[in-house]
């Protein structure tokens, strides 16, 4: 399928996914509101949207396209449960580094569950794509793993972005785009993670909507499994890198204040905002 097709049923996909999801939100609107950064009602069903319309657009993109709706069906699901089921007293808990220590004494947070169950959807989407050019069993298996690494960072990584509006929107787009124009097999699945995340870019930088854990969770999973299925073993490895890098750095620095103390960063940032 080609790059261009792909987008398109990216951005259809949302555009449908949201129509529908709008006119019935499952348990009714206020399920779904939230307040935002600035304490402005805003709502998760963008992030459903993105979540829906992202899954059922990469079907139709080829087995890299089956594997990534795997994942971001998975991971869309799983920050669905966070988003809509966090309790009180897990809230205290942040970070990769929180959820995990806070397991380790015996307090099972949904975000704890999220990681695992991301992490199972990973590792079944990652088995889903071509293996790679190894031949022995073991160099088969590393590839595997560290595809399903990829794919559940790279989820993560994008749902730390999402803090103002619109930042995790144009995080998705501009890299699924950059991946998409470098071709290969991943190619189709990097676009329609470009054309979904232009299809709520709008709402989401009005302030409408956003994105949660469900919406971000998925597009980051489906920017992760077009990483995982590139043909470079260098350009997995990097990235892989890259994702482990920044999201340890997370652990101990403020992505907004980088953001706000470079002009060009926060000038990007600020487009399109309120």
């Amino acid at each position: 399928m080609g790059r261009g097709a792909a987008a398109l049923r990216g951005i259809l996909g949302v555009g449908a996914a949201t129509a529908v999801l709008e006119a019935r939100p499952p348990g009714g609107a206020e399920r779904w509101e939230r307040r935002n950064y600035a304490d402005r009602p805003v709502s998760l069903l963008g992030g459903l949207s993105q979540a829906v319309g992202v899954s059922g657009a990469l079907l139709v993109a080829g087995r890299p396209g089956r594997a990534a709706a795997l994942a971001a069906a998975s991971a869309g699901a799983l920050g669905g449960l966070d988003d809509l089921t966090e309790r009180e007293g897990d809230r205290h808990v942040k970070g990769l580094r929180g959820h995990l220590t806070a397991l380790r004494q015996g307090q099972v947070t949904t975000g704890a569950l999220k990681i695992l169950g991301i992490g199972t959807g990973a590792l079944l989407a990652s088995l889903a794509l071509p293996p790679g050019r190894s031949g022995s069993a073991t160099g088969r298996a590393m590839h595997h793993l560290s595809g399903a690494a990829l794919i559940a960072g790279s989820a993560n990584l994008l749902n730390l972005f999402d803090l103002r509006p619109g930042r995790a929107l144009k995080v998705a787009g501009g890299l699924g785009t950059v991946l998409a124009l470098t071709g290969g097999p991943g190619a189709p699945v990097a676009a329609t993670a470009a054309g979904a995340a232009i299809a709520g870019l709008r709402d989401d930088l009005t302030e409408r909507t956003m994105l949660g854990d469900t919406g971000a969770n998925a597009l980051g999973a489906t920017i992760g499994t077009a990483l995982a299925a590139h043909p470079s073993r260098t350009v997995r490895g990097s990235a892989l890198a890259a994702v482990i890098g920044l999201t340890l750095l997370s652990e101990k620095v403020s992505f907004s204040r980088v953001i706000e103390d470079t002009p060009a960063l926060e000038a990007l940032d600020r487009w399109g905002r309120r």
